[in-house]
């Protein structure tokens, strides 16, 4: 019977299958692993084909809606991402120094998932030091004008008279659509016969902007109880039970619930979600690129 070892043992692997096996295996999708190489999925399915070939083993198990590691892949993911830090930490002796990559991630797309998403960065490239500042949009545009960003993901907002965002090739590149819902903790209840108690960020702030208004539009009375300086804030607020608040279901704390259904509350518009970037080095737009199609397959 053929083995990972023993397979492994007649000639060198192609890094490059290994590193699309990789990115496939982290982001399960063919689509976004194509989008972070830059490169066609007919062309990623050729690379794993030949790698499977090579092993003499499947390595992922192929479904219309998903992508699922084999045993033997799942066996050979770990050994996978260590050959391809020891290729990149054997480059890095010739080359310059360690370099810097500055990130802005709007607060409202960060969420809980962040973590995870800069683990699919881990060992790609040992002279990388990431910087991730975490702001509000409009923040971080000045930021990423002035330089002081190298790129920014960005949650931009439409008009809150109702028109449709207009996304120009200067807005950024599109990432997802991010939608907008109404949470509160579990067990809350709105108090009888008062205005409703809102927990929002502090103005300027496209979101607070279209929660109020839809409220307003909806002829329902609220109150402002809460005004936090950030998303992370406001979800306190939202789970310490001081009200609702209008947040992206990426965002809202871990234990918050939608509400908008059972409270009769208005709907809320989804906002389109941008990449600006200023990149030029190589490196970097390899990080980068990584980065996105993780949070293109998260949203």
């Amino acid at each position: 019977m053929t083995t990972l070892a023993t397979a492994a043992s007649f000639r060198p692997l192609d890094l490059d299958a290994v590193h699309a096996f990789v990115l496939v295996a982290t982001l399960r999708s063919f689509t976004r692993a194509a989008e972070a190489l830059g490169t066609t999925q007919s062309a990623i399915s050729l690379k794993l084909k030949r790698l499977e070939d090579r092993l003499g083993q499947r390595l992922l198990e192929r479904t219309p809606r998903q992508v699922r590691l084999s045993s033997q892949g799942a066996a050979f993911l770990e050994p996978a991402r260590r050959l391809l830090a020891a290729h990149d930490q054997a480059l890095a002796g010739l080359e310059e120094a360690p370099h810097r990559l500055v990130i802005g991630i709007s607060d409202h797309v960060a969420g809980r998932d962040l973590p995870g998403l800069l683990a699919r960065l881990q060992g790609r490239d040992p002279t990388l030091v990431m910087e991730v500042r975490i702001a509000a949009s409009r923040d971080l545009g000045g930021l990423l004008e002035r330089g002081d960003l190298d790129a920014a993901i960005l949650r931009l907002e439409p008009p809150l008279d109702g028109r449709p965002a207009e996304l120009t090739a200067e807005a950024g590149e599109p990432l997802f659509i991010d939608p907008l819902c109404w949470f509160a903790a579990p067990g809350w209840e709105p108090p009888p016969a008062a205005p409703l108690p809102i927990a929002t960020l502090s103005a300027p702030c496209g979101v607070r902007g279209h929660a109020v208004r839809a409220l307003d539009a909806a002829g329902i009375p609220w109150t402002e109880v809460f005004v936090g300086g950030g998303v992370a804030a406001v979800g306190a607020a939202v789970l310490a039970g001081l009200g609702v608040a209008a947040l992206a279901p990426r965002a809202a704390p871990l234990g918050a619930i939608e509400v908008g259904g059972r409270f009769g509350l208005p709907p809320l518009p989804s906002a389109q979600v941008v990449l600006r970037s200023a990149v030029s080095d190589r490196r970097s737009r390899a990080a980068l690129a990584t980065l996105v199609a993780a949070f293109r397959a998260a949203g």
